[in-house]
């Protein structure tokens, strides 16, 4: 249970307190009796609190996808609003977005420089690419943010998408209507879409990744002939206990809908839930704590059998979006080309570095903080130097280490933004890293090459 610390419980908070599961009935409160016994929304709630729902599926959804949370707050959500005027997105865009047209082939960008100027995490936000339709409720949008002040009475909410963050540098804690979340490099934080947060820096300035889902909720994948351990287990995932803020005091309410940015003037702080329960809540995971399975013989497995976290499609086995890491791992297989070979993939992907080194890209283009994208079916693998290395070198037991990269992957083709089209940090020459690759054919040795 949360304590209560008072009219600023959340900001007084030196350690938020979180309950262990994933996809878990929680429930929480942070004053004794808050939370209705029996029942979901009595004539009268304890404390003079509003019992509101909060759904994350259709009402009729199966038991095993329905997802909803109540919650039991000081003021109801109607009550956090206001006359609502359209502002400036800045560079967020949302798909569809055509806004410029690429020649096919792969991009990386280095890291984006964190500016002087003071912008929060919603200002920061800036769109590499798009996929899919968000008003479908398909697809997704791909963005990084850099933030260097934390929101000060400011709120927001996004009713597009779910939204993964992925810190790269500076720790981050979000504030939202169901507790507190820290979360650091090495780490992620999920939040549904609706749930209303605000974002502080802890430490300086950050940067980072988002990935904006805009269809089914990401959950965990199936294992398979895997079986019930490994990967990412579900006791690894913490969702906050009930923490609240019960302050009058001029603020602002943003709100992304329908790709637009809105912003309302409130009296009060929205994240005013004493109480809640339910299986709709944000939630963080430490990626290190990720059970990797792959190859012990020979051979290179799929990597799909790095996925953490997937958001479902219509289409058995066709993933909305796949969120895949490549962490820290033995690589032991024997006569096998270990980096991932040379492909085309219907399945577009966006990947970016937490930090170290990427094993498919050793010769120092890809660095913590950049980004690539290797979209549906152009052509992509190692480097030269990650070529020549892992075909010479000796094929002793070989252990990655400090090292952290990631894939937002979608069934969709993505959309580059005008932001990332002509930013400085686009690698101009990146397309055509594979022209630097030699010719090793000789028909007259049939042995491989040594």
């Amino acid at each position: 249970m949360g304590d209560h610390h008072g009219r600023s419980s959340v900001n007084q908070q030196i350690h938020p307190e979180y309950m262990s599961g994933f996809g878990n009935g929680f429930e929480s409160e942070a004053l004794p009796g808050a939370l209705p016994v029996g029942r979901n929304s009595p004539q009268q709630c304890p404390y003079g609190l509003y019992a509101e729902q909060i759904s994350g599926s259709p009402f009729t959804a199966p038991r095993t996808t329905n997802e909803r949370s109540w919650l039991y707050r000081i003021r109801p959500t109607v009550m956090h609003w206001g006359a609502f005027r359209k502002v400036d997105a800045g560079l967020w865009r949302t798909a569809p977005a055509p806004e410029v047209e690429l020649p096919p082939a792969p991009l990386r960008w280095d890291p984006i420089p964190i500016p002087e100027e003071p912008l929060s995490f919603v200002e920061g936000i800036r769109t590499m690419t798009t996929a899919g339709d968000a008003g479908s409720q398909a697809g997704m949008g791909a963005h990084l943010y850099v933030a260097t002040r934390s929101m000060q009475n400011e709120y927001f909410y996004n009713a597009d998408g779910e939204m993964l963050v992925v810190p790269q540098e500076g720790a981050l804690r979000i504030r939202t209507e169901f507790g507190n979340i820290d979360v650091a490099p090495g780490e992620i934080v999920v939040i549904p879409r609706g749930v209303k947060i605000a974002v502080e820096l802890h430490g300086g300035p950050a940067r980072g990744y988002v990935c904006e889902n805009y269809g089914g909720a990401f959950t965990l994948p199936e294992r398979g002939p895997i079986g019930a351990n490994c990967l990412a287990n579900q006791r690894d995932f913490l969702t906050p206990a009930a923490a609240y803020e019960d302050r009058d005091a001029p603020g602002t309410m943003l709100v992304k809908w329908g790709g637009s940015l809105w912003a309302a003037e409130i009296a009060h702080s929205p994240l005013d839930v004493v109480a809640w329960h339910g299986n709709y809540a944000p939630y963080k995971y430490d990626l290190r704590k990720f059970s990797p399975v792959g190859p012990i013989l020979f051979d290179h497995a799929d990597p799909s059998i790095f996925t953490v976290l997937t958001s479902p499609s219509e289409t058995p086995g066709t993933a909305n979006i796949d969120f895949v890491i490549f962490s820290d791992r033995w690589l032991v297989a024997e006569n096998t080309f270990r980096p991932p070979w040379y492909h085309l993939n219907v399945m577009s992907e966006f990947m970016g570095l937490v930090y170290g080194v990427y094993d498919a890209k050793t010769g120092g283009g890809f660095r913590p903080g950049g980004a690539s994208l290797h979209n549906t079916l152009l052509p992509h693998g190692p480097d030269i130097d990650a070529f020549e290395k892992a075909s010479t070198v000796d094929l002793a037991p070989h252990k990655l280490e400090g090292t952290l990269a990631f894939m937002f992957e979608t069934r969709f083709p993505q959309k580059v933004s005008r932001f990332a089209a002509e930013t400085p940090a686009l690698q101009a020459e990146y397309g055509t890293y594979g022209r630097k690759l030699a010719k090793h054919f000789d028909p007259t040795r049939p042995e491989a090459r040594r």
